[in-house]
């Protein structure tokens, strides 16, 4: 196995066929209604809120094996810091106090998980808008978000967004989180195109049951109560809802996500060398596999680059086998 078979797939699109409808679009956003202009203010603050995150956590003594399970146990911490940064930042999405008495508020178990809302009376809270959103650490195994969107578009209102913010520690194995650009799309427009790939652009086995049904008299901000999930009509592989495997949703985002480089190596390298090694793995084995794949490579590289590569491996291979 080399570096290149983990590489995300080519970016060409699977075609519809010729009698299928055309892909779903955005919602057409009315240039009157007042949330436009703070829709689009929202987006333009989130792909600049990583720079404004503040945390005061170290992580350290995490083997390298275990890593994965950081996307649990911080990915909480994550999402809160969204809503913290977001609501420091009200003079960028709110300059002119159009929506003073609004705050941003976690809500647990519900669509979406962030509402910008001001507290009601009687008629409950008046909400602006509201923010799925989604922690992608990327040296989880995966290496794609691993979260299911199942929500059905009817949930969504026109001006609801969905953010996946991706992060990574600073020394790789250990450190404090950073986060990196995100991705912002309308939460509507992402709905309806995983169900037009499901239904239209998805490879099946002829007479596979492509269906989807849709929960009845469902509505923007539900309750709890409310069932808000699309359901397929077969799903052997329970892939639906995994939008990273959807093709053309997020795929530029994951190919530029895993290009970041940390400690001058690509994160999609870090997760290759992380993903040949498990608890079971022969250390000699490993190394040799290792030193194999990186000679296959290095001709593709600077010398330079390729030094740092290989002593950057070494070491952690030495604190691997400690």
């Amino acid at each position: 196995m080399t570096t290149a078979d983990w590489e995300m797939p080519s970016l060409e699109l699977p075609a519809a066929g010729a009698d299928d409808p055309a892909p779903p679009t955005p919602p057409d956003l009315d240039l009157s209604d007042k949330r436009t202009a703070l829709q689009a203010r929202l987006r333009t603050v989130l792909l600049g809120l990583p720079a404004y995150f503040e945390f005061n956590n170290h992580v350290a003594g995490v083997e390298a094996t275990d890593l994965h399970a950081l996307n649990t146990l911080l990915g909480a911490s994550i999402e809160g810091q969204v809503v913290k940064a977001l609501n420091q930042q009200r003079k960028l999405w709110d300059p002119d106090d159009e929506w003073l008495g609004y705050t941003f508020e976690r809500q647990s178990q519900r669509f979406p998980d962030v509402l910008l809302a001001r507290k009601g009376g009687d008629a409950g809270a008046d909400i602006a808008l509201g923010i799925e959103l989604k922690g992608w650490f990327l040296l989880a195994k995966e290496g794609v978000p691993s979260f299911r969107f199942g929500t059905t578009p009817a949930a969504c209102a026109d001006h609801d967004l969905l953010v996946v913010v991706p992060w990574y520690l600073d020394n790789v194995l250990s450190g404090s989180p950073v986060a990196a650009e995100p991705w912002v799309v309308s939460a509507k427009w992402a709905a309806n195109y995983r169900n037009y790939y499901w239904q239209h652009m998805r490879k099946v086995k002829a007479g596979t049951d492509t269906s989807i049904s849709s929960p009845a008299n469902v509505h923007p901000y539900p309750s709890r109560e409310m069932n808000t999930w699309d359901k397929p009509g077969y799903d052997g592989g329970s892939n639906f809802g995994r939008v990273a495997r959807v093709a053309g949703l997020m795929d530029e985002f994951i190919v530029s996500s895993n290009d970041l480089e940390v400690l001058g190596i690509r994160i999609g390298d870090w997760n290759w060398f992380l993903r040949i090694h498990s608890d079971q793995a022969d250390p000699a084995e490993v190394k040799t596999k290792l030193f194999k794949e990186l000679r296959a490579v290095e001709h593709g590289l600077s010398q330079v680059k390729a030094k740092r590569i290989t002593d950057a491996m070494t070491q952690l291979f030495a604190a691997w086998k400690d």
